[in-house]
């Protein structure tokens, strides 16, 4: 009797949240990819699963080498999560390859992945190359259509669309064109723009054109920014929230988080995903 009691309230005691899926690479210095994925939405209160693409080997210095997985087995890893768990959202990070775009977005769309981030992740921080020659072309024609929200920063906007993006304006443009490649939304991350006096992304869902704002940060701690920040829209998409607000939230979590940067390395430190006090 004691025993069943025990069971009885141990299962009453559970904790239900929602569950949020992050398919990227590995960092092995734990500041971006599936690290800071994970570490963003334990901070927002969501438990995080994921599918790894590649393994990579860095610190805080950049990227030494990569192994990407086989497509059969990040697939195998994405199916295993969404036979057991209610996958709320998910998030596309580091995917490596076209094969692995092609495989991740077949997944999504057999399983009705709707609530979909995605981080058309190219380039790191350091400036190694992430993704495959082409790759970037393959994720806005496979997976954009199929996004809630896309998170683009300039530089991988202006590998897709062959062009400079040099001012809040322009930026604005290219998130009308982006539109035009898909998703429902684009949050478009506007951290390398030259001269502007605060951090401005760009929000666009078809019919309104909201800028983010937030206080610029003279560090070099930054490893990591893009990956908190579509992983925090992807945890409040999975909370509930609508893609705007999803993307507020996010760009005043990654604010935070940026103020609290972690000095560590002889490079660029990592972010530091935070609770809001």
């Amino acid at each position: 009797m004691l025993a069943a009691r025990a069971t009885n309230t141990s299962r009453r005691d559970r904790m239900q949240v929602p569950v949020a899926l992050t398919i990227a690479g590995s960092d092995s210095g734990g500041g971006a990819g599936i690290q800071a994925d994970l570490k963003t939405f334990h901070v927002l209160g969501v438990h995080g699963a994921c599918a790894i693409t590649s393994v990579t080997s860095q610190n805080t210095r950049g990227v030494n080498a990569r192994f990407d997985l086989p497509t059969e087995v990040v697939v195998s890893q994405m199916e295993a999560v969404l036979d057991d768990l209610d996958v709320r959202s998910a998030k596309t990070g580091m995917l490596a390859s076209a094969d692995i775009i092609h495989a991740v977005a077949e997944v999504v769309r057999e399983r009705r992945i709707t609530r979909l981030v995605v981080d058309p992740v190219a380039v790191s921080t350091s400036g190694h190359s992430l993704l495959d020659g082409g790759g970037i072309e393959t994720i806005a024609e496979k997976l954009f259509p199929l996004a809630e929200v896309i998170t683009p920063n300039l530089v991988e906007a202006s590998l897709l669309l062959d062009r400079e993006i040099a001012d809040v304006e322009a930026m604005k443009k290219a998130a009308v064109r982006l539109k035009h490649m898909g998703p429902a939304c684009v949050l478009l991350k506007g951290g390398h723009l030259e001269g502007s006096r605060e951090a401005v992304d760009v929000f666009y869902d078809g019919s309104e054109m909201v800028a983010l704002t937030g206080p610029l940060f003279d560090t070099k701690n930054t490893h990591g920014t893009g990956c908190m920040l579509s992983a925090a829209v992807a945890a409040y998409l999975a909370l509930g929230d609508d893609p705007l607000r999803a993307s507020s939230k996010a760009k005043e979590d990654v604010t935070r988080a940026l103020r609290h940067a972690l000095d560590i390395g002889t490079g660029r430190g990592p972010v530091n995903p935070r609770p809001a006090c």
